[in-house]
């Protein structure tokens, strides 16, 4: 058995207030083309479909698009999905039935009467079946009503129980979709900037609940990694979404499995961003000059940057603005920086008025500035910055 294993898509998600229609866009085309080439038996994304429960028009149909180019494969490669802690449960369970039809199975919602089950999908390769169990987002809130004759006042505990009242036959292979903030004890797991964590860790999941099934595919956290064994994984984001994440290495995780006890195999595809993200650190003259000896695309890239210069610049932003077409933050890191931050520590960062306005919006409005808004408030910053 061999599928993919994708998460956190966060389709509709901005950075640092750009939009990333056409970087989102263009990747999952690239999972698409991966999918025709290499006919996996499934597709498997385990949540955070979405940035936000309530998704854009825009954000909607650009995973539209993705699901209707899946399923346009030939032979057909079912589509297995969970939500996740920014998804809709209900939004994402819309139409579920009839996209099962299509085998494309949604696990918007957990399980919350007694007369229902964890989803459940079984698919047959040479060994026999694999089932697959689809574990949305919970919290122990969220499934208190269907156990009512205990006290979960843990993650742990209400995975544990949702886990233990489906008597899973262990004797099969087994596959555990699930969105989750895993951990195991002794290890450090590693997280992003683009990541949301509750204080303390108090959502955490010990990942010795789930030892048991044969793979266990993750979402949530954003970089690649293993929790405790190889065959618990968290698969990473297909692409970049903060400056935190600059030295990761996206890849699209094809799983394999074998015979019921062999080790699972995991390949790592190249994914191919339209834009990468980028940190340059130095003085403002090398930092130009390294630019220009830069391709083209890597100077249309996402790019973080840090000036080392003791001296006064003049007009260092609109400088670096010419080079480079998608500046998320530039940063001054000198001796009189660190001086005036020993007292006040305060971090000083150069943004652009667009980039707060937008923020000033978002905080306003509960959206983003569509791409007419912000056309229109660059063009007032450009009028403004020329007078």
């Amino acid at each position: 058995m061999r599928f993919f294993h994708l998460s956190d898509l966060h389709i509709g998600k901005t950075l640092h207030g750009y939009s990333l229609k056409e970087d989102q866009t263009h990747i999952l085309n690239e999972v698409v083309e991966y999918a025709g080439k290499l006919c996996p038996d499934a597709v498997v994304i385990s949540g955070d479909i979405y940035d936000k429960a309530a998704p854009s028009a825009e954000a909607v149909s650009i995973f539209d698009t993705f699901l209707t180019e899946l399923a346009a494969l030939r032979p057909k490669v079912p589509v297995l999905l969970i939500s996740g802690n920014h998804d809709s449960a209900k939004r994402l369970d819309y139409a579920r039935r009839i996209l099962a039809d299509q085998q494309i199975y949604i696990a918007g919602q957990v399980p919350a009467q007694p007369g229902e089950h964890m989803e459940k999908v079984s698919l047959i390769d040479g060994f026999g079946e694999v089932d697959f169990y689809l574990l949305p987002f919970l919290k122990p809130g969220y499934v208190r009503e269907l156990f009512a004759e205990k006290e979960l006042s843990t993650y742990s505990e209400a995975v544990f129980a949702m886990i233990e009242r489906e008597h899973i036959d262990f004797s099969r292979r087994n596959v555990l979709v699930s969105h989750q903030f895993y951990t195991r004890k002794g290890q450090e797991s590693v997280t992003c900037d683009s990541e949301v964590f509750s204080v303390g860790g108090i959502d955490n999941v010990d990942s010795h609940i789930v030892e048991a099934f044969d793979y266990v595919a993750l979402g949530h956290l954003h970089g690649s990694q293993t929790v405790g064994d190889e065959h618990i994984r968290y698969c990473g984001t297909l692409l970049k979404y903060s400056v935190s994440e600059a030295s990761h290495e996206k890849t699209l995780h094809v799983v394999e499995l074998g015979e019921k006890g062999q080790p699972v195999k995991i390949e790592k595809l190249p994914l191919h961003p339209k834009r990468d993200v980028r940190i340059y650190r130095g003085e403002l003259d090398e930092i130009l000059e390294a630019a220009q000896k830069e391709e083209k695309d890597c100077i249309e890239d996402y790019v973080s940057i840090t000036l080392t210069d003791e001296k006064e610049l003049y007009k260092p932003k609109e400088q670096l603005e010419r080079v480079f077409s998608h500046i998320l933050e530039i940063r001054l890191d000198n001796a009189r920086i660190r001086k005036k931050l020993a007292f006040d520590n305060e971090e000083v960062i150069l943004r652009s008025p667009v980039c707060v306005f937008a923020d000033f919006f978002r905080e306003m409005q509960g959206r983003e500035l569509s791409e007419e808004e912000r056309k229109v408030v660059e063009t007032v910053a450009e009028t403004a910055g020329g007078r």
